[in-house]
């Protein structure tokens, strides 16, 4: 295979602009020829899409199991008894969990575009470990 030429980024040509000649049996020789441009095909993949819903169930799945009777189910089952207007309580709480959502997946896009999944992964288990240190130490302690 000759290469004496100049890379192909230096010399200005293009990969869609190559054309293969064989000059014998052990030697190619590439020389630059216009070649219709070849559009990428993009496709949307299985596995890309079957990633999405894997991360939509987990999601959903950790979401669900952690709100099931936590303070705000609690006083969302309250406002509804009180009120009178299901329906209307469930449209705010709904508005104000997807508000709520929103924030948490703004705020982890940011983080995610300044720090490193190892830091972000890493600050998560300190505070985490802070949160169970200062139940404990309410629990055991303070009590």
């Amino acid at each position: 295979m000759k290469l004496d030429s100049a890379p192909l980024e230096i010399s200005g040509i293009s990969h869609t602009e190559i054309e293969l000649k064989r000059e014998d049996s052990n030697d190619f020789n590439l020389t630059p020829a216009i070649a219709p441009s070849v559009e990428p095909v993009i496709a949307d993949s299985p596995q890309k899409q079957q990633s999405a819903l894997v991360v939509f169930g987990t999601t959903f799945v950790t979401i669900f199991l952690a709100e099931i009777g936590d303070k705000t189910q609690l006083s969302t089952l309250l406002m509804s008894a009180q009120s009178h207007s299901p329906w209307v309580v469930f449209i705010g709480s709904a508005a104000a969990l997807i508000t709520t959502s929103l924030l948490g997946v703004l705020l982890g896009s940011w983080i995610a575009n300044r720090l490193s999944p190892k830091t972000v992964e890493k600050s998560a288990g300190v505070m985490l470990l802070i949160i169970s240190l200062m139940l404990f130490w309410d629990v055991f302690i303070i009590h």
